[in-house]
């Protein structure tokens, strides 16, 4: 029986260390692409947020977001294969990113200040996200597709709201009446929303601000 030459042992440690080669430079290109689509999507999920917000439904189609973000419309419905898809999943990325921007804001919860915390969520209602939603949920109130994905949408949403502002306001939700009470200044602060949309409500919210921060203070000790 021939044993092991030299040379064989040579060879089986070049083709390791081709194989190895191989192996990294394959790690290497995948770890890019899972990137790129990860920010694709983020782009993706961007434009449709600004496009909504923009032009509301009738006029926020996928070839529109598509151009906005600058890729194919092949590539939008790499992503998401239906229109009702992209949209519902731009409003909730955009809230969840929100949401975990206000945590960030109070990491020790309302840590006294009551008052930036009120500010801070009825920022929530306003801007360029809000927009968007409101125009999803008038789409909504006409689409038999979409209705049934904004609702668990607007619902989840909603909970993951409140679970917030409970927390960061210090609210304990075993008083009588503390859990209708915050959630009753969301409301409000909803309707805030909804009045900045035509014209800049700036001053009054500001006074609206503090009122509901003193009446807060009252309710929930």
């Amino acid at each position: 029986m021939g044993g092991v030459t030299t040379q064989d042992r040579t060879e089986g440690t070049d083709r390791a260390d081709r194989a190895d080669r191989t192996d990294r430079a394959g790690r290497a290109e995948r770890v890019p692409k899972q990137d790129r689509s990860r920010v694709t999507r983020q782009r993706l999920l961007q434009s449709a947020v600004e496009c909504l917000a923009e032009h509301g439904w009738a006029g926020s189609t996928v070839s529109v977001v598509a151009e906005r973000a600058g890729v194919s419309r092949g590539a939008v419905q790499h992503h998401f294969p239906t229109r009702e898809d992209l949209f519902t999943a731009a409003v909730e990325y955009v809230a969840e990113e929100r949401s975990t921007a206000l945590r960030a804001l109070f990491p020790q919860g309302a840590a006294g200040d009551r008052h930036a915390v009120v500010a801070a969520l009825v920022d929530l209602y306003t801007g360029p996200l809000f927009r968007a939603a409101l125009h999803l949920w008038v789409a909504a109130s006409n689409e038999d597709q979409l209705r049934p994905r904004v609702t668990e949408l607007e619902a989840r949403v909603g909970r993951e709201t409140h679970r917030i502002a409970v927390e960061l306001l210090g609210a304990d939700e075993s008083r009588p009446g503390a859990r209708e009470t915050v959630q009753g200044f969301l409301d409000m602060a909803r309707g805030l929303g909804l009045a900045n949309l035509l014209t800049d409500d700036t001053a009054r919210r500001e006074r609206v601000v503090t009122q509901w921060t003193a009446l807060l203070e009252q309710a929930l000790g």
